[in-house]
């Protein structure tokens, strides 16, 4: 059941809960239970950047 929720925090900086949502809510807008603010749940999840591999150091 984990695997299906989302773990976003609220952006009120007085409130800064943790919220799980479902997956579903992907590009929706949600309450935050804490502090009634609306906040929207990413459409994706942000990857790691992975560092560039230069051509001139493999050469």
């Amino acid at each position: 059941m984990a695997d299906h929720l989302i773990r976003i925090m609220c952006p009120n900086l007085a409130c800064r809960r943790i919220l799980a949502v479902p997956i579903t809510a992907r590009g929706k807008i949600v309450k935050c239970s804490g502090c009634s603010k609306n906040v929207r749940v990413p459409q994706t999840t942000v990857a790691p950047a992975e560092p560039k591999k230069s051509e001139d150091a493999a050469a």
